[in-house]
């Protein structure tokens, strides 16, 4: 009998995951249709898949979304996060198990007893970050104990970079993710964290100088930024009593230093609509947050409030960026600071066709066991294949389809709103990963707590 699965977005993040449907269809009896406003970058090789249909939705509609929702035995939501909660409601009404990548949001969670009481599985945060993060994490914490330990610190680092070949700008970055979500980074709340058994707080205008250092082997040194809120898993993860518990952002080293002038420039702000948006050049753009001078340039303008000088690496990586360009227009209406930032980056950072991306994570485990302190480091390094087949779409969208055919298959079972911190979601997960090469190599090193030493700022 063939079982159906509905994907709804057809994004960047999604082009292994229908790989891996479209692979697995013949044995698991898999009709895969995919939904999307605009289906019409979707790749030939699937569209033209026998498994494969695809369905113009306007998510909007809700007539024709449940009537996709009512056909479909289960229900893979690839859209942004704040459309997951209309697409859930319809599978709680429809009685449709869901799968999503997205952190769970209040409006879902607020299902969790209905979605229980009716026997459905409504599966989050089973991408990278969050996804790989919690599974990889839980498996080690889970051992840890296991064997007797007490857990005394975690630390959490993710990055979505450019990969090493690919990388051929001053700031060692180009877009892998929504671009939106970089411009706006570290806002809506003041990072929170708790280190040596302390609280600790970096608000937003000192975010990105303060970060801690960590070394990859064969791939460099990386910095990380705290993520907003690395409390919201303690419970979760049962890490209640750790001393030390943080979540970071991983960038290459400089990469904060420098976009710290943009923060304290004001051109991150998305608060707020420019006048006249799409009549200023990149020059008026990056003029708007100077002060007034009737004689003085604009670059002479910037260095002199940021005091940086001219032969200083963050000016150079300002200049690389046509900032300063009179002829280049803005052109877009009606845009905030942060609008605008993200036009003038995308035109440098967006990945060429064959440009590689790469994914690196980092976790620190600091466990006590028989009274002597341990700990355990690990890291996972992926590398793209080209700007369609990435690293990021690679570890976002296989760990998706994995749970999706898990739970069709029964092979997860637990009902409820949920983040993959069980080992029966976790341990076949990570296992079928590592057929990917996506997977964690594991070091013993001595165990130093929180280093203060590597924070700076």
């Amino acid at each position: 009998m063939t079982r159906k699965i509905l994907v709804v977005g057809a994004g960047k993040s999604t082009s292994y995951m229908l790989d891996y449907f479209l692979e697995k269809s013949l044995n698991e009896n898999l009709q895969i249709t995919i939904a999307d406003l605009n289906t019409d970058s979707i790749s030939a090789h699937i569209k033209e898949h026998s498994a494969c249909n695809l369905l113009t939705l306007d998510i909007s509609n809700s007539e024709e979304r449940q009537d996709a929702v009512s056909q479909a035995d289960i229900v893979v939501s690839m859209l942004p996060t704040r459309f997951h909660s209309i697409i859930a409601s319809d599978c709680l009404l429809l009685k449709k198990n869901l799968v999503t990548a997205s952190y769970v949001s209040d409006e879902m969670r607020s299902m969790n007893d209905e979605v229980t009481k009716a026997g459905l599985i409504f599966m989050n945060e089973i991408g990278l970050d969050p996804g790989i993060d919690h599974m990889s994490a839980m498996q080690i914490i889970d051992r840890i104990r296991d064997k007797g330990g007490k857990m005394l610190l975690f630390e959490s680092f993710t990055g979505g970079l450019v990969a090493p070949e690919s990388d051929t700008n001053l700031w060692n970055y180009k877009f892998t993710w929504n671009p939106r979500n970089v411009v706006i980074a570290g806002q809506g709340g003041t990072a929170k964290f708790i280190q040596e058994g302390t609280y600790k707080y970096i608000p937003y205008h000192k975010l990105f100088r303060r970060t801690e250092f960590m070394e990859i082997k064969g791939y460099g040194t990386f910095e990380a930024y705290a993520n907003r809120d690395s409390l919201n898993y303690r419970e979760a993860y049962g890490l209640e009593d750790a001393l030390t518990l943080y979540r970071g952002t991983m960038r290459k080293v400089g990469f904060s230093k420098a976009w710290n002038m943009f923060v304290q420039l004001g051109m991150t702000d998305d608060s707020y609509i420019v006048e006249n948006s799409e009549e200023l050049s990149y020059r008026d753009f990056t003029n708007l947050f100077l002060p007034y001078s009737p004689t003085d340039s604009v670059e002479l303008k910037l260095r002199h409030y940021l005091k940086i000088d001219q032969d200083d690496s963050s000016w150079s990586k300002l200049v690389e960026l046509d900032l300063f360009n009179p002829k280049k227009l803005i052109s877009l209406k009606k845009a905030t600071p942060a609008q605008m930032l993200q036009k003038i980056l995308e035109e440098q950072w967006t990945l060429a066709e064959d440009d590689k991306d790469m994914i690196v994570m980092y976790h620190k485990f600091g466990y006590e066991i028989d009274g002597k302190k341990e700990q355990i480091d690990a890291n996972m390094v992926v590398l793209g294949e080209n700007r369609t087949h990435t690293a990021m779409a690679k570890t976002v969208g296989l760990p998706v389809a994995m749970a999706t055919l898990l739970i069709l298959n029964k092979k997860i079972t637990t009902p409820g709103v949920q983040i993959p911190i069980k080992k029966e979601i976790y341990e076949p997960v990570l296992k079928e990963l590592t057929n990917y090469n996506v997977e964690f190599n594991e070091y013993k090193v001595p165990y130093l707590g929180y280093n203060p030493d590597s924070v700076a700022g």
